[in-house]
């Protein structure tokens, strides 16, 4: 049990030390993040070799999983920035609501958005419209990049065909339908508090932000705004239809059906940002057509800083799976009779101490299933609140370890402080409002 304690030292040390050394000492967040992670390793006891291969796995895994996303979104946005399809963007939305309610627009675009795709995604896809609204309303960063962020978390963490709720369904055996239902009703109030957290408390966060170079050419008639939306609306459409066609047809009907096989391939992510691009090169006009390839050299070195930055959150994240610390630290919740409350507290220990929410609550499900009877958890109601109670623990807390918080701070231009506030405590928030809305529900109807 001893063991369980230092470990968590060891987490709250080297999460205070990453904000004290990016926010105060302004050294940059890589290397932060990799003496951190180095620090963690060593202190637990880990063997040297054993150190060494989970930071290249780390940096490896995170590459894997966002690497392209990042490159081809980060260009997408580029383009979108030089050709003024942004401010075009942001036009259009702001004459459907007034410029006070530009947060409220934005926070219902991301849930809309969040239902088909990957929070990281949707933010990476959105963040140039976000600089734009920011621009042209004046309203802080921090205010609507934390709206962004919760909106799309909120769906991230709670609606199939997430992954890691998707799989916590099959693991615990539940039924996908009901849980997907469920899910979108949590996930309302989550982005409700999540939005009057951002807009209460995100314009009080101290911050420096600096806004992205102008980049539209002086002179340049900017792009129509349906015809600027496409680029942006199109890979989130192609993602949404890959995700709806997926849940209703077996492995086998897809190897056997090459339309099905065409539809998969270009709703991946990566193909539907491909796509996205191709499209965007349409918004080029005049005097900029032989300019496409330089902004495509723009976007892939705006991406190397942020590639550096997410991927070594990557490691930090994998250093700290790699001591166990979720485990130790779950076992110090074991011998409680917690009830419904025992899914979301082993999830959220393992969320906080790993970074990942899809790991955290795949874990928890294979964690918590045996136990679930023993939780008086019996009926298919009491399981699908289990399921989303675990989802709900995989919200608390994003901060430096998870990915996606440094896709908002690279993306937003916002320091690591400053993110934390506007953001991660949000986050905290969230996850444990849902919680108590499935206390209730529990209550009354398991």
């Amino acid at each position: 049990m001893t063991n369980s304690y230092y470990l968590l030292f060891l987490l709250v040390v080297s999460i205070s030390f990453i904000v004290w050394f990016t926010a105060y000492k302004k050294v940059n967040a890589f290397f932060a993040l990799l003496i951190a992670a180095l620090a963690v390793g060593l202190s637990s006891g880990l063997a040297p070799d054993k150190i060494l291969s989970t930071l290249k796995t780390g940096f490896g895994h995170t590459m894997e999983k966002i690497g392209l996303l990042i490159l081809l979104g980060t260009t997408l946005g580029v383009i979108l920035e030089k050709t003024g399809a942004t401010i075009s963007m942001a036009n259009a939305i702001l004459r459907k609501v007034k410029e006070k309610n530009a947060p409220l627009a934005i926070g219902i675009t991301g849930f809309i958005v969040g239902l088909p795709i990957f929070c990281d995604s949707g933010f990476i896809i959105l963040s140039g419209l976000n600089h734009s609204l920011v621009k042209k309303t004046r309203v802080s960063m921090p205010t609507m990049a934390a709206v962004l962020a919760t909106s799309l978390y909120a769906v991230h963490c709670l609606v199939p065909p997430h992954p890691g709720i998707t799989a916590a369904v099959g693991t615990s055996g539940g039924n996908l339908g009901l849980v997907m239902i469920w899910g979108i009703v949590l996930a309302l109030p989550a982005a409700i508090v999540g939005y009057i957290w951002s807009v209460t408390k995100g314009a009080k966060v101290e911050h420096t932000y600096t806004a992205p170079q102008e980049t539209t050419a002086v002179g340049t008639t900017l792009p129509p705004a349906g015809l600027s939306f496409l680029p942006v609306l199109l890979p989130i459409a192609l993602i949404a239809v890959k995700s709806i066609v997926l849940l209703f047809i077996t492995t086998q009907e897809l190897s056997a059906n090459i339309a099905l096989q065409i539809v998969s391939f270009i709703g991946d992510p990566v193909m539907a940002l491909v796509v996205g691009i191709l499209v965007s090169l349409t918004l080029i006009r005049g005097e900029h057509k032989h300019e496409w390839s330089h902004w495509l050299t723009a976007g892939v070195e705006k991406a190397g800083m942020i590639l550096a930055i997410i991927a070594a959150g990557g490691m930090f994240g994998e250093m700290l799976q790699a001591t166990g610390m979720g485990k130790h630290l779950g076992d110090l919740l074991g011998g409680l009779s917690l009830g419904i409350f025992f899914p979301f507290l082993i999830t959220a220990i393992l969320k906080t101490a790993q970074g990942s929410s899809t790991v955290a609550v795949i874990t928890a499900a294979s964690l918590v299933t045996p136990l679930l009877g023993s939780l008086g958890i019996n009926s298919p109601t009491g399981l699908t609140l289990a399921i989303l109670s675990m989802s709900a623990g995989s919200m608390v807390i994003s901060h430096a370890n998870d990915a996606y918080f440094w896709v908002i701070s690279r993306f937003s231009n916002l320091e690591t402080a400053a993110t934390l506030k506007a953001y991660s405590l949000a986050t905290l928030l969230m996850g444990v409002t849902v919680q108590l809305i499935i206390w209730v529900l529990f209550s009354a109807f398991a």
